[in-house]
């Protein structure tokens, strides 16, 4: 996904950053030859930067100049393994991390989870590959290589009738000492496990240490909401890996790796994994503040002196805080591969399977967190093309649009019918009028705090309250005031509806509540700001790609020219059902110009 950024700086024309992307850092069942041994307590084996070495371009080109050389192996003994087993006629098969969507016919389109097979892996960056009948380029990083690859591409999975696998040839054939293929099998996904958990940590260390520590000694070049920006919460998530990789290693079985019992060490860390959310979210605004300081140069020499004196491997910055958001990824895949291979009377079966559901429901929360992150400018955007807003912002206590549509609402004393339009939001339900002439635009009228309230159905007839006869209607009750708001919507299917959104409503108020989701002032004023822009301006806002506007690729005249559409975190799971709630809202409230 990442290569090094290209920057058009003099000195550095002749020694340019690596190109090499990412993709060997989590790559599965290659043996990694990273000669820094892996140290899990954060002590520091090196001397560190200190502020009289000089300017950062010396130092660049002192460690240039030296015998210092700490080169990629995914770049070049992992990939010229890979081409050699595919010119020796072996297959080679990898699974999809991330969609990739593309309508060029010279790429290979692919769902996460789908098995391709590497036919080139000639170029770092894109592969040529086939999937049934079809063949194509895909960016090499949107995968990760199959642990067994030994095993025929048909037998994945071997399925019988009844849906239960086939256990009949794996379960005969036997393997080295006594054990059955299977049991092999296991073996390699535990040890793959094991060895990227060690590599990841060292990759934290090294990003802690290598980049954080040595920042935070030039306060000249950094704040500390600069630097919060960049890294996130990347140490909490090193601290918490640590412990991880430790429960891990306990349950590591060195003679018998097979007999390992590591599931419970993913239930144990199923919730600490919620960390995650908030590095995931923030690495957008990671990328572009990298983008912004490495146009200046003594930034583009820092941050390589700080990962030549770390001794890292050949990657940029950019590359190795993109590791985070592809490993809480990738553990599902792993689970559900060490599943497939586990037998059902294996000690650790029911700890692996409740792993897996576990780790789904992880990547599931955080790639709902991401799209309740996104809500947010398209709510403040809403709320900028509404006339006469008055009191606080939605953003301030709500984000997420839960329903929307028109009711009749009914007032005391006199009864009095309005036709107004309803937007339901977490914690509260905004009113606003339609413009008499101009039915596009909306006026702001009042808003009710669902904290409050409960919902009354109200039988077909007439209502003892206020008097008159109602159909398809139900009441907000407030309990402390005692305040009633009668409403009517005009098909009895448009009250359930309504009903449905209030008990939706409730449910994602007590499950914000559960898992902690907020949203921070800095995001709110962030995405009223962009929006009071967009407003003034008259003109839509520019789509922004984050993850890719500063990206390097190299270029190859049968490469494809356009960059993937990746969908970060969506998993082998059934795609949300598009809504048509913001196209309403378009519809109803569209941007003046």
């Amino acid at each position: 996904i990442t290569s090094a950024v290209a920057f058009d700086i003099l000195p550095l024309k002749l020694h340019p950053f690596s190109q090499s992307t990412p993709t060997g850092l989590d790559c599965m069942g290659w043996k990694r030859r990273i000669s820094s041994p892996v140290i899990t307590d954060g002590a520091l084996d090196k001397t560190a930067l200190t502020d009289d070495v000089g300017s950062e371009e010396d130092l660049y080109e002192d460690f240039r100049s030296s015998n210092h050389r700490y080169g990629h192996p995914g770049g070049g003994g992992e990939q010229l393994a890979i081409n050699e087993l595919i010119s020796d006629g072996s297959v080679v098969y990898a699974e999809a991390l991330w969609d990739h969507v593309t309508m060029d016919d010279q790429e290979l389109g692919f769902k996460a989870g789908d098995v391709i097979e590497v036919m080139d892996a000639t170029n770092k960056e894109w592969w040529w590959g086939r999937i049934l009948d079809s063949e194509g380029w895909f960016p090499a990083s949107f995968v990760r290589l199959r642990v067994n690859q030994d095993e025929p591409m048909e037998d994945y999975p071997l399925k019988v009738e009844g849906g239960k696998e086939d256990d009949s040839s794996s379960g005969t054939r036997r393997f080295g000492m006594g054990q059955t293929t299977k049991d092999q099998m296991r073996t390699n996904v535990i040890n793959e496990i094991i060895s990227t958990e060690r590599d990841y940590i060292k990759h934290l260390k090294d990003i802690c240490e290598g980049y954080i520590k040595q920042c935070r000694k030039r306060a000249d070049m950094f704040t500390e909401e600069q630097l919060k920006t960049i890294f996130g919460n990347i140490e909490d998530i090193y601290r918490c890996q640590k412990k991880f990789v430790k429960a891990l290693e306990k349950k590591f079985n060195k003679d018998h790796p097979h007999l390992s019992e590591v599931g419970s060490c993913f239930l144990e860390y199923q919730t600490e994994f919620q960390i995650y959310s908030e590095y995931c979210n923030n690495h957008p605004n990671a990328c572009m503040e990298l983008s912004r300081l490495t146009k200046v140069n003594k930034y583009v020499y820092f941050f390589e002196a700080c990962r030549l004196l770390q001794k890292m491997i050949d990657i940029s910055l950019d590359g190795f805080l993109l590791t985070p958001v592809q490993k809480i990824c990738k553990y599902p895949l792993q689970l559900a591969e060490l599943l497939k291979y586990t037998n059902p009377q294996h000690r650790d079966f029911k700890d692996v399977e409740a792993a897996l559901n576990a780790m789904k429901n992880v990547a599931r929360l955080i790639n709902e967190r991401k799209r309740r992150l996104e809500n947010i400018d398209k709510i403040a955007q809403w709320q900028s093309s509404i006339e006469d807003w008055e009191g606080e912002d939605v953003l301030v206590r709500s984000s997420e649009l839960i329903y929307s549509g028109e009711l009749t609402k009914i007032s005391h004393p006199q009864a009095k019918s309005q036709q107004r339009m309803f937007f339901l939001f977490d914690h509260q339900l905004v009113c606003c009028k339609k413009d008499l002439l101009r039915r596009d635009i909306l006026y702001y009228k009042s808003r009710i705090n669902m904290d409050d309230m409960e919902i009354l159905d109200v039988e077909d007839g007439k209502d003892k309250d206020f008097n008159i006869s109602v159909k398809n209607a139900f009441k907000l009750h407030c309990r402390d005031t005692e305040e009633v708001h009668l409403f009517c919507a005009k098909k009895p299917e448009q009250k359930q509806r309504w009903l449905k959104a209030f008990e939706n409503e409730r449910r994602q108020v007590q499950l914000d509540q559960e898992t902690g989701f907020s949203i921070t002032e800095v995001q709110k004023k962030q995405a009223m700001l962009n929006a009071s822009k967009q407003h003034h301006s008259g003109k839509p806002k520019a789509v922004t790609r984050p993850y890719y506007d500063f990206l390097m690729r190299q270029k190859h005249p049968t490469l494809p020219t356009t960059l993937p559409q990746q969908q970060v975190f969506m998993l082998a799971e059934p795609k949300r059902k598009p809504s048509n709630f913001w196209q309403n809202i378009s519809r109803l409230t569209p941007f003046r110009k």
